[in-house]
């Protein structure tokens, strides 16, 4: 809290500075003043505050000539209202998950993260190497919107439950909050998704009104009290091993800017994105130490079965996405895919080998 206190205070100062020098003439004179709509709750830990230091740096690294001013879900417009602002010209700018937006296009979804999809790494990867902004761009033009990566959660956890889930059969008849792919891989398996904002979530569970929630993870969970309600905390986070944030830009916003400020709007989601990551990172673990020690949460991995029949049903999700999908779609999909089978290799002997071998029973530590 205190850090991102600092980091707020400190960057909103510059930003401050540089808006307080201008007068209405030089606002006229090409200084721009742009808002951008998010889809959480205001001071949210990594989201909200996130979402607040992307605009931050746009302001200071822009030298105010990009005077970026953050409204919180609800503020402005709907918390799942973000998309059609931008578009319309209600707000130049809107931070949110592109799976949100599945009634625009089914691709937005692996702009965020498919189950069993890429991780942090390998979506900014596909990304930034491989074809994915290339047909993000391609999927986006219609709407008059383009969109950039400018978070990350790194990965999930794959919820709270109100009971034990021990077998496919736990998860028939449970109504529960969970977006987008996930909830239809859910609804395959007897679930009943329900779709809610991070905000809706609390009053939900303390109601009855749902049985369980995927929200992030123990940073934000923690501070949205879920474990008040839930006592049953499961891992693995499958359905977002990566979960990637949007910064939407309008297209006419956009073509505006001179090529320097667009390399600044960019370098500035390039440097949230990392940030974001790094955030969760370092809150991620102390925040599930004190819901374990403090508040009795029981952390649970959840059952190889249950696993299994996860990943089956979200094959056939895959396909019922490529079937019926647009002709962009369908790319997203075939390079989705393509990207997914090269670099598997590489994340499983390197990373995810020497995170393996990291738990063999050997002393690392100072001695005393």
């Amino acid at each position: 809290m205190k850090r991102r206190s600092f980091l707020k205070t400190a960057a909103a100062g510059g930003s401050a500075a540089a808006a307080s020098n201008l007068s209405s003439p030089a606002i006229s004179q090409g200084f721009k003043e742009w808002r951008m709509v998010t889809s959480w709750p205001k001071g949210l830990p990594g989201l909200g505050t996130g979402a607040e230091r992307l605009a931050e740096r746009i302001t200071a690294l822009s030298g105010g000539r990009i005077a970026v001013k953050v409204y919180s879900a609800g503020e402005l417009v709907p918390p799942l209202g973000t998309f059609d602002a931008v578009a319309d010209g209600t707000a130049q700018l809107g931070h949110d998950a592109a799976y949100y937006h599945l009634g625009k296009s089914e691709g937005c979804a692996f702009y965020t993260s498919f189950p069993w999809g890429f991780t942090a790494n390998e979506i900014e990867a596909w990304v930034q190497y491989g074809k994915g902004q290339e047909l993000w761009d391609e999927m986006y033009k219609p709407f008059g919107i383009r969109g950039f990566l400018a978070g990350n959660t790194g990965t999930q956890m794959l919820g709270w439950f109100s009971k034990e889930i021990n077998s496919v059969d736990d998860l028939k008849g449970l109504k529960f909050r969970a977006p987008g792919n996930q909830g239809k891989i859910l609804q395959k398996l007897g679930a009943t998704p329900v779709v809610l904002s991070g905000g809706e979530i609390f009053p939900a569970l303390q109601s009855g009104a749902i049985d369980g929630a995927e929200w992030v993870g123990p940073y934000n969970d923690l501070s949205l009290g879920f474990y008040q309600v839930c006592k049953y905390y499961y891992s693995y986070g499958y359905h977002e091993p990566g979960a990637a944030l949007q910064l939407m830009i309008n297209e006419e916003a956009w073509a505006s800017l001179d090529s320097e400020l667009q390399a600044i709007v960019k370098a500035s989601c390039d440097a949230t994105n990392q940030d974001m990551l790094a955030e969760y990172n370092a809150r991620s673990g102390p925040a599930l130490r004190t819901l374990v020690q403090e508040h009795g949460v029981q952390v649970r991995a959840m059952p190889e079965e249950v696993l299994l029949a996860s990943g089956r049903a979200a094959n056939e999700v895959l396909n019922e996405v490529y079937e019926s999908g647009t002709p962009v779609v369908r790319k997203i999909c075939e390079d989705f895919l393509a990207f997914r089978k090269d670099v598997m290799p590489w994340t499983r002997i390197s990373e995810q080998a020497f995170i393996n071998a990291r738990r063999l029973p050997f002393e690392f530590g100072l001695k005393t």
